[in-house]
């Protein structure tokens, strides 16, 4: 067996106790789990600083000194140690709030020690809470010259004694134990060469302890490229086999198709959707099925396309879907769609939850009788009595918001092949997030926005603005326009996110008095009868403005409304408020989205704010929002496993992940199978770990 695998628990220094805690907290197994679990962060313990030289915002420091005093302050809980260290250049406070009995034994007063801690003030006198500290011993001293890893850790592990100090006394004595022989290579020799890396257990290693800046370095790109070098090679190898998977053959463009686009298109399309549209067409003609998602901002113009390609299986004979994840979107997708169409003779139905009765059972019959070519609806379309008489293409949008096991029941609607696939988003994904998490499908983007739409002009004002705001409302209004104030809605505070959207429906109703003006109210907790009763009033242009929570997120299309007001716009996030501004802009007036946030702000908000000020690209706002948040919080992407990485960081790897995709798909160009002696180490560690590279994006 090799060291690699072997139980925690049998590690110098851990025992079952503690190897039952590393199980449950991080999910550290084997002496194989703990060596790939990697610092965070390093302590630079090759420069110690003076105590005459410390500020306030010195932040963790290294300090040697002499203890010139230890004792015990104040009763009870309130009890603690309080030693004093001195150097040549002043005194420094030590506190100690727990284990005060334990330390007293240890520390002796007279004594040279090296400690390291944060510095903490406290009206305005220097202090350093719970330091670490050890011996000044000039060996130990020489020894411990290096950058100190610090990894994740937890209250629990640090209150069981695996604390910062004790991980890394753990680490030592693992390291201790292993042989190269036990970290075998796991990249071809000449890649190796080619990028100067170090060996693999050269660099697992140096990651833990490394002696200098540089080697540090070298270990991380060596670490980064290998995690996203295999990760991208296994999406490619499911992204070929998926490529041999059988599909309709849509050969012809027909009647429906030649119709709409020369008589129905209410538009000339632009350079973007013409190139998409060419993109789909050649794929549902291969015989293979395809499996595409199309990116397009919100108002790029997707729903046409998407409807362009149904119309293109019409026309061979089949029938089609799409799929929306709230009755609101899917609803829209029914009347634009059925618009579009009238005047052909194409049916098309539509089905969700509050389809019931009658009406369904109808609806059910024609589908299986084949009378209906485009079936419209939410995740009621994955019901067992849903059976279509021949599915050929199955469009999702927003799929993020559907889980795979979900997507999956779509797949078996259809025989002999499966249904060709196209999911749509109006979330802009950074181009590293899209090659990692949708690394085997196709990707298309519509990046460019129809021709007319005026630019949204968006400002950020403080409450102290809110009567010039209240003005700016006002005389939209007179111009006929309408108006959306949104609130935030956040589970953990719904209550008092209601009680937020309601105080300002009552301050809006005293700026804006009935009977000259009509405000419509939309939140969560409504029935979705009473939301659709609000929504229509709206757009039928019976109230002036409408206050909503996140409700109006997707799915609101109101060509007439013409400004978008955000209260607390620092309680959402980046991808939220460029979803939210969306939904204005739609008609061919100049339209403004006005973000309100108190004057006292994060530097986060800050940014987030700034971004959404300067640009209005989906694409741009999305790599800011990666940068900011980091992609296991981007919206979609928390179910993804696969953002789990290690080491990568995909906001600063980009370049890293890119290299490592081009190498991947030019070794399975030259040797699918990896079969060459070269590639026997990539083989070996595929089989070995194959299983947790797993993508979510596969639709099967």
């Amino acid at each position: 067996m090799n060291t690699l695998d072997t139980d925690i628990s049998y590690l110098k220094g851990v025992g079952p106790k503690k190897a039952e805690m590393l199980n449950k907290e991080l999910s550290i197994f084997t002496f194989h789990d703990l060596l790939h679990q990697f610092p965070h962060r390093y302590i630079d313990k090759t420069q110690f600083h003076k105590i005459g030289m410390l500020r306030e915002d010195s932040g963790e420091v290294q300090l040697r000194g002499v203890l010139r005093r230890l004792s015990s302050v104040g009763q009870g809980r309130k009890k603690r140690l309080v030693g004093r260290l001195r150097d040549d250049t002043g005194m420094l406070e030590l506190v100690w709030f727990s284990g005060a009995h334990w330390l007293e034994k240890q520390l002796e007063v007279g004594k040279e020690y090296v400690i390291y801690g944060r510095i903490n003030s406290f009206k305005g006198k220097l202090s350093m809470p719970h330091p670490e500290m050890e011996e000044a011993n000039p060996e130990k001293i020489k020894k411990a010259a290096t950058f100190a890893p610090v990894y994740p850790s937890t209250e629990k592990l640090n209150s069981k004694g695996l604390d910062a100090r004790n991980r890394r006394r753990i680490m030592k004595s693992l390291l201790e134990k292993i042989k190269p022989a036990d970290v075998p290579e796991n990249l071809p020799a000449y890649l190796v060469q080619k990028f100067r890396f170090p060996s693999r257990y050269d660099a697992l290693r140096s990651i833990h302890f490394p002696k200098t800046e540089q080697e540090l370095q070298a270990a991380r790109n060596r670490l980064k490229f290998e995690e996203l070098f295999f990760l991208q090679l296994r999406l490619l190898q499911i992204r070929r086999r998926r490529d041999a998977i059988k599909g309709f053959n849509f050969e012809r463009v027909g009647e429906a198709f030649m119709h709409f686009y020369n008589e129905k298109l209410p538009f000339e399309l632009t350079g973007a959707q013409k190139r998409v549209l060419k993109e789909i067409r050649r794929d549902l003609g291969r015989g293979v099925q395809m499996n595409r998602l199309l990116q397009g901002d919100v108002g790029s113009g997707k729903t046409i396309v998407g409807l362009m390609s149904m119309l293109i299986a019409i026309d061979n004979g089949f029938q089609t879907c799409l799929m929306a994840p709230t009755e609101i979107l899917a609803q829209q997708h029914y009347n634009s769609i059925s618009d579009y169409l009238e005047g052909m003779d194409l049916r098309v139905g539509f089905l969700s939850g509050s389809v019931k009765g009658k009406k369904r059972r109808e609806l059910l019959a024609a589908l299986e009788a084949g009378e209906i070519h485009i079936l419209i609806g939410t995740h009621a379309l994955l019901e067992p009595p849903v059976v279509f008489k021949n599915l050929g293409l199955a469009i999702t949008d927003e799929q993020h918001r559907f889980g795979v096991a979900q997507r999956a029941k779509l797949w078996k609607k259809s025989q002999p092949y499966p249904p060709h696939v196209l999911v749509m988003t109006a979330t802009p994904i950074p181009r590293t997030l899209a090659m990692t998490l949708y690394g085997d499908l196709d990707v298309s983007v519509i990046d460019e926005l129809p021709p007319g739409r005026k630019e949204i002009k968006t400002v950020h004002k403080t409450e102290n603005n809110r009567m010039r705001v209240i003005g700016f409302m006002r005389q939209e209004i007179a111009k006929g326009r309408q108006i959306y104030v949104v609130y935030p809605l956040i589970e953990e505070s719904e209550k008092l996110d209601l009680q937020n959207l309601q105080d300002g429906y009552e301050a809006l109703q005293r700026e804006f008095p009935m009977p000259e003006y009509q405000i419509s109210v939309v939140h969560g907790r409504m029935k979705p009868a009473d939301k659709d009763y609000e929504m229509q009033r709206f757009l039928e242009k019976k109230t002036q403005i409408m206050v909503a929570t996140t409700v109006i997120e997707v799915g609101v299309n109101v060509p007439n409304a013409s400004v978008m007001v955000i209260e607390n716009t620092e309680r959402f996030g980046l991808s939220q408020l460029h979803q939210l501004r969306g939904r204005v802009g739609r008609g061919a007036e100049q339209s403004y989205c006005i973000l309100m946030s108190s004057f006292k702000l994060s530097n986060e908000s800050k940014e987030r704010i700034a971004t959404m000020v300067r640009t209005n690209n989906g694409f741009d706002i999305a790599e800011a929002d990666l940068r900011l948040r980091g992609p296991g919080n981007i919206e979609g992407t928390q179910q993804s496993g696969i953002l789990n990485f290690r080491i990568a960081d995909l906001a600063r790897d980009g370049r890293i992940l890119q290299t490592a995709r081009e190498v991947a798909a030019r070794i399975l160009d030259d040797d699918a199978k990896l079969e060459r002696p070269e590639h026997h180490p990539v083989r070996w560690y595929l089989e070995k770990h194959g299983k947790k590279l797993k993508g979510w994006s596969r639709i099967s």
